[in-house]
């Protein structure tokens, strides 16, 4: 193949719709395999959910007990590590990612009590935590808020990642290996022909090998024609808020109740998030980043007195199941309906989806 011979490129070439974490990783991994691959994004890379993410990899507060999302999660934790080594050597980029752990805390005995049914039932998968008393908790966290405190749970695998810095990274990456990354090119639809798929774009269209589907919350909106519809996708909007520190005062995950901390290595101390169905609606409520500053001073007192310097909104890509894998043809694949999890699964996400694309087009 030539590649001065761009019909013939695109034929053979893979295009993935969407360039946040789980596009670009997929990407990522199949320019590993040898395949042209094009990914198309609506706006900027890893402008959207990936950028808005907090960057938690944290099992330990995600996960209740045993499930297909459990599993998935699992597996991806344990390849965080190599993963963002392997980015980080592709790339020449220095990503933050923190093996910090994580802690619940809780403030009142039927807390406790909850959280530690939560962590018999975790156990039974693989999820190790210990359980702390509130004299430990002001040991060795001495910023968090001790009054009323009854204990807490440690979570020794929860870690953190620099969203942003991972993009960068991937990006990087996938331009060493001739990835082609269009901005500001949305995928609008897609028609699966005989052993290829027609990408229509707001660029132009051609005709490519396979397409993956990996858009977050616009996932649903693309129109494609052959298989069953695509399943749904809707965004549940987030708030999140950040602090800019001159030290490290969270050197771990912090959660209670609905709230959770932390902080990246450039001092940005982060508390979030709220949950809201609201549709693509990107305005700032005043209210709810109240709300949240509230929770963040009651778990750090010294927070209380502190104006956030940040505050901003990010969209979880909602569906009814987590969707990876081929949709009724070798030439489409999904991979969305991640929700709060696509930065903890992109790892197993990419390597799954790669994997599975390869031996199928191979095959043919």
């Amino acid at each position: 193949m030539s590649p001065s011979d761009p019909a013939q490129l695109h034929h053979t070439s893979i295009a993935v719709a969407g360039g946040g974490i789980i596009g670009m990783s997929v990407a990522w991994r199949l320019a590993q395999q040898g395949w042209p691959v094009t990914v198309f994004e609506k706006e900027t890379l890893g402008g959207e959910a990936s950028w808005a993410g907090a960057g938690m990899l944290a099992p330990g507060g995600e996960i209740e007990g045993p499930s297909e999302l459990a599993t998935l999660s699992l597996q991806s934790r344990r390849l965080y590590g190599a993963f963002v080594h392997e980015i980080e050597e592709a790339s020449g980029c220095r990503i933050d990612y923190q093996e910090c752990g994580g802690i619940d805390v809780a403030y009142s005995l039927d807390d406790l009590a909850r959280l530690e049914d939560r962590a018999a039932r975790q156990a039974e998968i693989g999820i190790p935590s210990k359980p702390l008393t509130a004299a430990e908790i002001r040991a060795f966290w001495p910023r968090i808020r001790s009054e009323g405190l009854a204990g807490g749970r440690f979570y020794p695998e929860d870690g953190i990642v620099n969203p942003r810095e991972l993009v960068a990274g991937l990006r990087c990456a996938c331009t060493r290996l001739g990835v082609r990354l269009m901005e500001h090119s949305a995928v609008t639809a897609g028609r699966i022909k005989s052993g290829a798929v027609e990408v229509e774009t707001s660029s132009g269209s051609n005709t490519y090998r396979a397409l993956v589907i990996a858009a977050g919350a616009w996932s649903g909106s693309i129109i494609v024609d052959g298989p069953s519809p695509l399943p749904a996708s809707e965004p549940v909007k987030g708030h999140l808020i950040g602090y800019h520190q001159p030290e490290q005062t969270c050197s771990t995950i912090i959660r209670h109740g609905s709230v959770y901390l932390l902080q990246r290595a450039n001092g940005l101390l982060i508390a979030g998030a709220s949950v809201e169905r609201v549709g693509f609606h990107r305005e700032i409520n005043p209210h709810i980043v109240s709300d949240l500053a509230r929770s963040a001073g009651f778990v750090l007192p010294h927070l209380e007195e502190t104006v956030p310097s940040e505050k901003w909104i990010g969209f979880r890509p909602a569906s009814n199941a987590l969707h990876i894998g081929s949709w009724h043809s070798t030439h489409l694949y999904l991979a969305y309906g991640h929700y709060r999890n696509g930065i903890l699964l992109a790892p197993v996400t990419a390597r799954n989806l790669a994997d599975t694309i390869n031996a199928s087009l191979q095959t043919r």
